[in-house]
């Protein structure tokens, strides 16, 4: 039979299979969570990014810019109101002074802004039309259902179809639908910007 192992010694065991972690692994903890603060302060309040990048010293730079480059691109969304497109705005112009390449970046943004335009104008008015639509065509259910159940041809009550839970679940898998095509293409946008030196 084999030898029992206490915890301690089955954690040590894994530890010493893992081995000592690398110079670039330490700097990921240590700065990584700098950068993430860094980037939510800056969206919070007014702070000069570059300026607060420079007070680390030089080795960590590239581990605290990683850290607010991957909290401000996740904070890219869908312009649904006026908060969200001050928010993208302001991500854009903080990712921009941070990054080398500002001819790729701007190019990458200039595309989009194209797909945040769009979003803006085309689907809110689509989003309008969609709800009235779908507002319509459940009020006309719901009155065939109490003329069905009542047998009385002519019944009408007055039900806010809004607050039931199937308009809300359908309005928003229509919701979601209306809006995959733009998620996908803000992802890659989001993904070509990570990839901007």
């Amino acid at each position: 039979m084999g030898e029992i192992k206490t915890a301690a010694q089955i954690a040590a065991e894994k530890l010493a299979q893992i081995g000592e972690p690398t110079e670039a692994e330490r700097l990921k903890w240590k700065y990584g969570p700098e950068g993430e603060k860094l980037a939510a302060r800056y969206l919070r309040e007014d702070l000069n990014l570059t300026g607060e990048v420079g007070k680390f010293e030089a080795k960590a730079r590239p581990t605290v810019v990683a850290g607010i480059n991957d909290i401000l691109l996740r904070n890219i969304s869908l312009p649904r109101n006026d908060a969200t497109r001050r928010t993208n705005k302001k991500v854009m112009e903080g990712i921009k002074a941070l990054k080398n390449d500002k001819v790729a970046v701007e190019n990458c943004f200039s595309r989009m802004r194209h797909v945040l335009d769009h979003y803006g104008q085309e689907v809110a008015q689509q989003k309008r039309q969609a709800y009235d639509q779908l507002k319509k065509d459940f009020e006309a259910k719901l009155q065939q259902a109490i003329q069905r159940q009542t047998g009385v041809a002519n019944a009408r009550m007055n039900i806010d179809v809004e607050q039931q839970p199937q308009f809300q679940e359908e309005w928003q898998r229509l919701q979601a639908q209306m809006e995959a095509q733009y998620l996908t293409l803000l992802d890659e946008y989001k993904q070509e910007l990570a990839a901007i030196d």
